[in-house]
């Protein structure tokens, strides 16, 4: 992998996102984890704290899990109409939206739904914003999930032994904000009622464990070779030749416009 050529397809977002997002305050459109349009939005997380043992020694067939649906402050890869660019979550973004009596927010399986383990609204199910040892983010607390369940099954024993160890969480974004050179967005305020968190098998934030699926049809920027980062490369680009971003074309981009035939 050349670090320069993946250097340069952020910058090359960036660019095109300077000129094509109004101001800084913007929300990033088509918002989503990999190159794909049709990929998921949420965050994902691959965890650094996430445990699941006995509720206890009763005997009573309880699970206890605990982990970080998120982690705050450190950058994850996300997408948008013009490219890749850094994603991260603030500190405090998440205390309006946690702190509503009536929040609703289940524990679920690979974000569906009807797969749900624990919620909010019965009690199985607590939300916060916490700090442990160095870590700070989205805590998941589910202290007595029913080992009997079907989906508490199935997940319990890959959990234990590593399978699967990220999260994700589903959340619309309130307030956020684009760094000076466009190559960063902070969300600075999200609400999570009717949205998850999630046990997911891969996340887009590698710094926590149990968040967020990614598109299986785009490889992720770190599995890609030099062939594959030039071939992007010149596909974004065209791209950005062809919407006219800007007129005056580098060597890059007239490079790009020939290799495929534009004129």
């Amino acid at each position: 992998m050349s670090t320069s050529t993946m250097d340069r397809i952020f910058e090359a977002a960036a660019e095109a996102r300077a000129v094509g997002v109004a101001a800084p305050a913007d929300r990033p459109s088509q918002r989503r984890c990999a190159e794909d349009p049709g990929s998921r939005a949420a965050a994902f997380v691959r965890a650094e704290r996430i445990e699941i043992r006995a509720a206890g020694d009763d005997g009573s067939g309880l699970l206890h899990f605990d982990g970080f649906a998120s982690v705050y402050n450190r950058g994850y890869e996300m997408w948008d109409m013009f490219g890749p660019y850094s994603e991260q979550v603030t500190s405090g973004a998440g205390a309006e939206s946690l702190a509503r009596a009536d929040l609703d927010v289940p524990f679920v399986l690979a974000h569906d739904s009807l797969r749900r383990i624990a919620r909010t609204t019965n009690g199985t199910l607590t939300l916060s914003e916490r700090t442990v040892d160095d870590v700070e983010g989205l805590h998941v607390d589910a202290p007595a999930l029913d080992a009997t369940d079907s989906d508490v099954a199935y997940i319990a024993p890959k959990l234990r032994s590593g399978l699967i160890d990220e999260m994700s969480f589903r959340f619309r974004i309130l307030v956020g904000s684009w760094s000076p050179d466009w190559t960063e967005y902070h969300i600075e305020k999200y609400d999570i009622h009717r949205g998850d968190v999630a046990i997911v098998g891969y996340g887009a934030n590698p710094h926590t464990q149990g968040s967020g699926l990614r598109a299986q049809q785009m490889p992720r920027l770190e599995d890609m070779t030099e062939g594959d980062l030039r071939a992007f490369e010149n596909k974004l680009h065209a791209e950005r030749t062809r919407r006219g971003l800007p007129a005056d074309l580098s060597s890059d981009q007239r490079a790009a416009k020939a290799l495929l035939g534009l004129r």
